[in-house]
């Protein structure tokens, strides 16, 4: 991926990451807003690279309501153009529900960020069910993303297909490891966000069904796994591969599909825009590329109805919701915003943009993934 470390203070040439607009300063900000308003983006979804998972409750604890902070306050100063999720303290249990309710009751987060392994355990462990029950409780939009740990294997790390393919293989055990402990069955609220179509979930489906409810594996599901795997959403990630989106396709249906663009990383490799204007040229029937690129978030948000609660707490200035669900809002003193669908757009978010004279018709949100955003 090039030289992925980040500058020096004090040394003015950006690297890595850094060479794309992630930070919060006017210039960077005005960068973000730049390729969004190219790629016909409308809102981004932040959620953080790699939170702070860290053993000590105190820094911890610290570290997380910085970044929480942060992304708050960026999304107060853009309200029309980002939100954020809110990213939890764990393995502290208690103070996770502390920062979950801090995030969705007072900062006004869309929903909530976990990464799939924290500190070299899986998210899925008996001890992070309060935090699946709280959620649930919610009825919370949980966003997971890969810790970049190549899911803890030499076989993955030391051969360097950490990122390439060791992100995927995690994307993976998390649905596994859910499927396992029936945690979307027992807490059945929860709306989950999958990154990268799942990786290798959609052609195992079949196996897993059958082998993998066999006495060696888990015999007493109270569910097939193909029927838990379907219960969740999954971004369209996929470096543009035909193959891999038509897999996921098949297996989860349009319905299940929302975008995502692995913003900054996947800029690396292509153009922010081309990141969704591939889904245009797969060749799907036209109701259903509309679904995934326009719609399926507004009803994961739970907007098909004109309810805008769950998803613009920053929206002060809504003037009317009509029947259809769409939301019109003030820009500014002369031009407005009106929502008529929401969609994800991947590890952290966006929404599809046409400008016509004084108003800009938004059609889909996308999650986006970024480095932490505070100075």
């Amino acid at each position: 991926m090039g030289d992925r470390f980040p500058t020096r203070v004090g040394v003015p040439v950006r690297r890595g990451i850094a060479r794309h607009p992630v930070s919060d300063s006017p210039e960077d900000i005005q960068g973000r807003l730049e390729l969004m308003d190219a790629a016909g983006v409308g809102r981004q979804l932040l959620s953080p690279n790699h939170p702070p998972y860290l053993p000590d409750e105190a820094d911890c604890v610290a570290a997380i309501r910085m970044l929480n902070d942060g992304y708050a306050e960026l999304a107060h100063r853009y309200p029309q153009r980002i939100a954020s999720y809110v990213m939890l303290p764990l393995p502290h249990i208690d103070a996770a529900l502390n920062e979950m309710e801090r995030g969705l009751d007072q900062l006004g987060c869309v929903g909530v960020n976990m990464h799939i392994i924290c500190l070299n355990r899986s998210v899925a462990e008996t001890e992070f069910e309060p935090i699946y029950a709280e959620m649930s409780r919610r009825g919370a939009v949980l966003f997971v993303h890969p810790s970049g740990t190549g899911i803890c294997s030499p076989f993955i790390v030391d051969y360097g297909y950490r990122a390439a393919v060791g992100t995927s293989l995690e994307d993976a055990t998390f649905v596994l490891h859910m499927i396992a402990k029936q945690i979307p069955y027992r807490y059945p609220n929860i709306k989950f966000i999958v990154p990268h179509l799942g990786g290798p979930v959609p052609m195992l489906l079949n196996r897993l069904d059958k082998q993998g409810q066999s006495q060696s594996g888990h015999p007493n599901l109270a569910e097939a796994p193909s029927v838990t795997a379907r219960k969740f959403w999954y971004d369209t990630v996929c470096y543009g591969s035909k193959a891999a989106f038509t897999c996921a396709y098949e297996t989860f249906g349009a319905d299940h599909l929302v975008t995502g663009s692995d913003y900054p990383v996947l800029q690396d490799y292509e153009e922010y825009k081309e990141t969704f204007a591939y889904i245009e040229r797969l060749g799907l029937p036209k109701g259903d590329a509309d679904k995934i690129l326009h719609h399926n978030a507004q009803r994961l948000f739970g907007l098909q109805n004109g309810n805008c609660s769950s998803f613009c707490p920053f929206y002060d200035s809504v003037r009317n919701v009509d029947a259809s669900g769409r939301i019109r809002l003030a820009i500014d003193q002369k031009r407005a915003i009106r929502v008529s669908g929401i969609q994800i757009l991947g590890p952290g978010s966006d929404i599809q943009v046409s400008e016509h004279a004084h108003q800009i018709e938004a059609k889909s949100v996308h999650m986006v993934f970024t480095s932490p955003v505070i100075q």
